[in-house]
């Protein structure tokens, strides 16, 4: 259980302070604690046994001793199906978010991982339960009462405990105190009940330093060592049970490992009559605060008891209460399970959002569009119409309206298309067109994201926009109004037949009226202005039809060059822009899929 940032393997390997607990024999290198060869001579460690010693009457505690080649088979732990589960969502999670999230922030969560698969490794036959405290609480006090012989030191010197000593009721736990960093020198075993096999077979019980004390080293143990542990006995006294420092800086961050959690009121027996009640429940009422569940009614979470280590009151339904617990061996899997959450919680802002997010159809059809008028697509197209329909007029028209608008429309381009985007303040609107409407769809697209796959959805985007002006010119001008004369339907052949007839006829008449005039023919007005009135009438009302008939497929032919460039520009928009965008969205889906495995499989 994490209550700090801190390395976890930070001081692991720091020398403990011989000042406190005698020099020892130092026959190794570097100053380091070595045992003899001899498994038959006990080895003395100084201070602390030589006063067992003084206590016990002369009857030593054994030491766990690491040497023997026979060493017991230790059954690793196995994580449960929903904490394995768990685990690998969040080992996928931090794989995924390498890239968009900095190693700092994933920090925590990697060191979850790391601890779970260490202590995985390790003995899940033990359970490793550490007793902290407060200067003066009493801690190495009740550690002795369980242990039933005085291993650690205790005194009204302050500090007492310099460095964490640990006991354990079992072979096979060396893995796991080498882990805490124990020395061998001060690791110990109970003596032997002769009641056959203990309650607390499994223990591995861990004195810890205070948590309050003024060396800077006693506070780094503590802090490094509750990362480690799979439980924490906390032990207050009436004095200092509501002390800011053990709820602000303990008790409410590890809120989450409750179940892992046992709180005792130690040295009741300085509290006159109803007093002790009263401070116990004061003290669930400050843990209720703190956000701690309280296991009072057969629910998990955190043991409250009262007990006196000096008289022994209470130690007995303590050390009841302990061999159930580590009988169970859950603790383990719980207090994963509880940094998982930790982890996770820390995580949330990251990954978890109350808003629906991506990209709406909508929001893409807006995003073509608005790059459709950068590219002009609907100006192609009225230029494509007009094309089409000037094609037909010069087709259909009488030879004299013809002659007189090819005198007009000489210098035009055939194709009637618009120059596009030739002048400089026309390509700076246009290019900030496209601009605008890459910030628009990056923006619609990051909406409710969390700021760092916000931020990628924005970089992606503005990636994706670096050449998009450029290559919308290029496509402009491969996509745009094809050159050359528009395709002509069917029936002009006949309209062009049709008005070439009504011109035919109008120099026919001519032709007879001149022949009268000269007397080459005879007179006769009638057929000559007949046939005239009819070119001349029928020309311009076939000019009219073809120009009606033509509106249509003028149209379908401006439609059909606006939509190819539509496309067109959609499709280089969607290539450089949406796809990337769409990429980062995919991926945040996939971490908050993991999220949801990580938050939800425990649930």
């Amino acid at each position: 259980m994490t209550v700090t940032d801190q390395d976890p393997t930070e001081h692991a390997d720091e020398p403990d302070d011989d000042a406190h607990h005698g020099g020892g024999d130092r026959s190794a290198p570097g100053g380091e604690c070595a045992t003899r060869t001899d498994s038959t001579e006990t080895w003395d460690d100084g201070l602390i046994a030589r006063r067992v010693a003084e206590t016990a009457e002369g009857v030593r505690f054994p030491m766990t001793d690491n040497r023997s080649a026979a060493s017991p088979t230790v059954t690793p732990l196995v994580h449960e199906g929903s904490l394995r589960s768990r685990l690998e969502a969040l080992r996928e999670l931090v794989g995924l978010s390498r890239t968009r999230l900095d190693s700092r922030t994933l920090s925590g969560a990697g060191r979850v991982l790391d601890e779970a698969a260490a202590r995985r490794r390790l003995s899940g036959q033990h359970t490793v339960v550490a007793i902290a405290g407060a200067t003066g609480s009493g801690k190495s006090q009740l550690f002795n009462a369980l242990a039933g012989v005085t291993i650690s030191e205790t005194g009204v010197r302050r500090p007492t405990t310099a460095a964490p000593i640990a006991c354990s009721w079992s072979d096979g736990a060396a893995g796991l105190i080498e882990r805490l960093g124990i020395p061998p020198r001060l690791r110990r075993r109970p003596l032997p009940t002769g009641d056959g096999e203990s309650p607390l077979r499994g223990l591995v019980l861990v004195d810890l330093p205070d948590h309050d004390s003024a060396a800077v080293q006693h506070r780094r143990h503590v802090d490094r060592i509750l990362g480690l542990v799979d439980a924490v006995i906390w032990v207050v006294d009436p004095e200092k049970y509501a002390d800011a420092v053990l709820h602000e800086r303990y008790l409410r961050p590890m809120a989450a490992h409750a179940e892992v959690m046992f709180v005792v009121l130690n040295q009741v027996d300085r509290l006159p009559g109803e007093a002790a009640e009263q401070v116990l429940d004061d003290l669930r009422r400050l843990l209720d605060e703190d956000g701690i569940a309280l296991g009072e009614y057969g629910e998990p979470g955190t043991t409250v008891l009262a007990l006196s280590a000096l008289t022994g009151d209470g130690v007995g339904e303590l050390r009841e209460v302990l061999g159930q617990f580590v009988s169970e061996r859950g603790a383990a899997n719980r207090r994963i399970s509880a940094d998982v959450d930790v982890a996770a919680a820390r995580l949330r802002p990251l990954y978890a959002t109350q808003r629906r997010t991506g990209l709406s159809e909508q929001a893409r059809e807006e995003f073509s569009d608005r790059l459709a008028d950068a590219v002009g697509a609907t100006a192609a197209g009225e230029a494509a119409e007009r094309a089409w329909l000037r094609n037909a007029n010069r087709a259909c028209g009488t030879p004299w309206l013809r002659l007189w608008r090819w005198y007009q429309d000489r210098g035009e381009p055939t194709t009637g298309r618009l120059p596009s985007r030739t002048q400089a303040d026309e390509e700076a609107t246009a290019r900030q067109r496209v601009e605008q409407a890459v910030r628009t769809v990056a923006d619609r697209a990051s909406a409710g994201l969390p700021a760092p796959w916000a931020q990628a959805v924005r970089e992606a985007a503005l990636r994706g926009s670096q050449g998009l002006p450029e290559a919308l010119d290029e496509l402009t001008v491969r996509a745009g109004v094809p050159a050359g004369r528009p395709p002509r339907p069917g029936w002009w052949p006949v309209a062009v037949l049709t008005q070439a007839s009504m011109t035919i006829l109008q120099f026919l008449g001519g032709l007879w009226l001149l022949g009268q005039i000269i007397g080459v023919m005879a007179p006769n007005l009638g057929v000559p202005v007949l046939l005239m009135v009819i070119g001349i009438v029928g020309g311009p009302l076939i000019e009219w039809s073809c120009r009606m008939a033509a509106r249509g497929p003028a149209r379908r032919y401006g439609l059909e060059a606006e939509r190819r460039l539509r496309e067109a520009a959609a499709g280089c928009g969607r290539a450089r822009v949406l796809d990337p965008v769409a990429a980062e969205l995919l991926r945040y889906c996939e971490v908050r899929e993991q999220y949801g495995r990580v938050v939800g499989a425990g649930r």
